[in-house]
This record gives structure tokens, sequence and C-alpha cells, in this order.
């Protein structure tokens, strides 16, 4: 059984992914200092806890394990605590990843998947991003990330690493046995908010109704959190039969607005509590990926990510978990 260690496997995207590694016959063992993921979420493999600066750490757990390949998710992720803090995201995102590169370095470790983001687009002027966008990042968070492509791009180039990075558009829904779900402290992503609610939970804020989109709502690409995770199983299995290095967004090639959502959920029979607020600085109009060269290159397409199925599995694990 192939060894995977999984940085920030603890977390919401991590722990699917885990699941998956566990079913396809691989070992996933998650390194976590769980600041913001949860231990309950470590089902499938053993845990570390243990910070992604602690090299000595990292490189002693990789020689006692001899893992094919790093999965790596670790990273602080608001994009407003960004702004609010940017050296935290450069300390912990970059910062950390040097480490967890050093310590694969030390140990002949030379295979990464790389939880990267579309936030390293910026704001393109387009109905469908592809890679060939420039990358233009408008956040500390989106840059942090971009920075780390840098590095390992440039130690590919030297034949020191193969990397692959997932450029995720809006991850969303639970696990379809309801075992793990979407589960952040603070909140802030768009479903769960809407959800909670609906549960008694704070008033929802709908952040601009006047965007050039065909409702008027920020339109975004959903992608369940199940296809991201076969997403990186596809990614390590191409690394592991010799790909070269390569990078792909992660999405459907498909949009829906904030309203749609809403709407969506109140046909599931919840009754969303909202507000529509003035829109945020830097909040794009229409975020949505090309799809094709993930199609291309790993042969995947979403199979959970219809938006009712998606909002479903969402409204079943908050109702299990409330």
């Amino acid at each position: 059984m192939k060894t995977i260690i999984v940085t920030g496997g603890a977390g919401y995207i991590g722990s699917h992914t885990c699941k998956k590694l566990y079913e396809e016959g691989f070992n996933p063992i998650v390194y976590d200092n769980l600041s913001t993921g949860h231990k309950e979420f470590v089902k499938w493999g053993d845990l570390i806890v243990g910070d992604l600066h602690d090299t000595s750490k990292l490189k002693n757990l990789l020689k006692k394990t001899n893992p094919v390949a790093v999965i790596h998710f670790a990273a602080s992720a608001y994009v407003g605590e960004s702004v609010e803090n940017p050296f935290k995201y450069y300390q912990n995102n970059v910062g950390g990843t040097l480490s967890l590169v050093e310590a694969m370095r030390l140990s002949n470790v030379d295979k990464i998947v790389f939880s990267s983001t579309c936030a390293t687009y910026g704001i393109p002027n387009m109905q469908q991003i592809d890679e060939a966008v420039p990358q233009k990042p408008i956040n500390p968070y989106g840059r942090s990330k971009l920075i780390i492509e840098q590095i390992l791009k440039d130690l590919s180039d030297r034949n020191e690493i193969n990397y692959f990075f997932l450029r995720y558009f809006n991850a969303a829904g639970a696990d379809k046995d309801g075992e793990i779900g979407e589960w952040h402290d603070p909140e802030t992503h768009l479903i769960p908010l809407a959800i909670e609610s609906a549960f008694n939970g704070p008033r929802l804020k709908i952040f601009g109704s006047d965007f050039p989109t065909h409702d008027g709502y920020a339109v975004r690409d959903y992608v369940h959190v199940e296809d991201l995770a076969d997403a990186h199983v596809a990614s390590l299995r191409y690394l592991l039969d010799s790909g070269l290095s390569d990078a792909v967004n992660l999405g459907t090639g498909q949009g829906s607005s904030v309203f749609e959502i809403v709407r969506a959920l109140e046909e599931l029979g919840l009754k969303i509590n909202y507000e529509v607020t003035e829109r945020r600085k830097g909040d794009p109009p229409f975020l949505v990926s090309n799809p094709l060269k993930v199609e291309k290159i790993l042969h995947w397409k979403p199979k959970y990510s219809n938006i009712k199925d998606i909002l479903n599995s969402a409204v079943n694990w908050h109702r299990k978990n409330n």
C-alpha cells in the first residue's frame, strides 16, 4: 500500500481526499496542526499533529513513512483576513511550504500535488477562465498561492521536484455518506452560510445585486467536494505514472448566481433569511472555469456537481450535524 502524506488533511477538502485515497487503496497520513482542521474528520489513516514550520518533524515523518508523494492542502485561506493580516499569509502559506519542500528534499520525496486557487487569476474579464489567462491576484491570499506555484516551478525546472497544481473554483457540498462536510470557523462561504440562516443562524448577507450578470448577482462555478477529491487522486496517479509537472483549473464550466443558490435552497424547503447589501471591493462579477485542459490531461469530469446535488448533500450534512 503506497503512503501519501496529506498536509491539512483534517480540513474540508483534505478530509474528503483522504477518504477517496483510502477507497482507492492508498495509505493517507494526515499532517495537520488542527488550527482550522478537525480531528473528527481524520477517519481514513493516521493523524500526526504538527506544524508545517517544523522542518525536522516533517523530515523525520517522511523518512519514517517513505511516502511516494505529498498532497499539500495546509494553508491559511480567508481572503478578507489576508488583506487585514498579509504577513500571516506569507508566513504560513509561503514559509510553511518552504519548510515542507525542504523536508521533502532531505527525504528524497519529489512529487507534490498542490492545492492552489483560481484567486491567482485576480479578476479576468472573460466568461470562462482557462490556464492561459495571466495570473494577477488582487489579495495576499491569492499572491501567496502564486508565489508557491512559482517556487515549485523553479524547482521543477531544476528537476528537483514534480508538481501538479489544482486551481480550484468554488468547493461546495458534502460527503454523500454524511460522514464529513463543510465546517469552517469562522464560516465565510455562501452555501453553508445560507443553510445556517435557515437553521436560526445569522442572516445571510448578499453582497451586491448590480453586477453585469444575467440577474445582477455574482456568478460562481461550484464544484462538489467529492469531485475535487477525485481530481486529487487523478493528479497523484498522473505524477506516479511519470507525468510532467503541470497545472489545471478545477471547475465545471457552469456558473450559478448567488440568488440562484438561494432560490434552489428554498426549493429544497429551506427558508433563507437574507439581506442584500453593497458590493465588496474586488468581488469579480463572474468566475467560471474552462475545464477543457483538466479533461484532457486527467480525464476528469465532475460527477456530482449538478447544483441540486451539491445543495442536497450540503443540506443533509448540516441537518445531521446542526
